[in-house]
């Protein structure tokens, strides 16, 4: 059920982030181009963090890496939110954030797969994948809703700070014991 919860946070960044960051980018004031290099920095990026976590996932602890991974997501939306507006501080955010972007996936459906067993594995990824998906509908469609009530995208990206915040907490109880393959 942690990781059922955790993984709606990341749907949840992922499509606030994906959907509505240019739109940001543009009523900051910054030209449209901007925003098309951000989304293209977190695609790039996100290459290496996807790498990277797959490889920690075999050599340190998957659930510690994903409380690692979501704290550290609210701490870069924070500095972002909190920096002041400039292109460099929009490409500095978007490379970090790709990093982090799709970097749960691999730990995720490792700790699936670790805590589970074989057995049932395409059934427990297809549950958990659905939060993400659920997420990700949350986040862009809150994204706009909020926008629409308060005509700023900065309350939103406080509830997605707060979420990542939560994120961290609901994964740091899980027990990684390792359970017989096929059981």
């Amino acid at each position: 059920m942690c990781l059922f919860f955790g993984f709606f946070v990341c749907g949840f960044h992922v499509a606030f982030i994906g959907t509505h960051l240019p739109a940001y980018i543009a009523d900051l004031g910054l030209p449209i181009i901007v925003g098309g290099w951000s989304l293209a920095l977190i695609g790039l990026f996100n290459i290496a963090g996807s790498f990277l976590a797959g490889w920690s996932g075999e050599n340190f602890s998957k659930k510690n890496m994903l409380v690692g991974i979501y704290l550290s997501r609210a701490v870069v939306i924070t500095i972002f939110v909190l920096s002041p507006v400039s292109a460099a501080n929009i490409y500095i955010f978007s490379a970090v954030m790709g990093i982090l972007w799709l970097s749960t996936v691999p730990l995720t459906m490792g700790l699936v797969a670790q805590t589970q067993g074989l057995t049932y594995l395409s059934t427990l990824a297809g549950l958990v994948f659905f939060s993400h998906q659920a997420g990700s509908f949350a986040g862009a469609w809150l994204g706009g809703r909020i926008f629409d009530i308060y005509q700023s995208y900065i309350p939103m990206w406080w509830v997605a700070i707060l979420f990542g915040v939560l994120a961290a907490i609901i994964h740091a109880p899980i027990r990684e014991n390792r359970q017989p393959k096929y059981a």
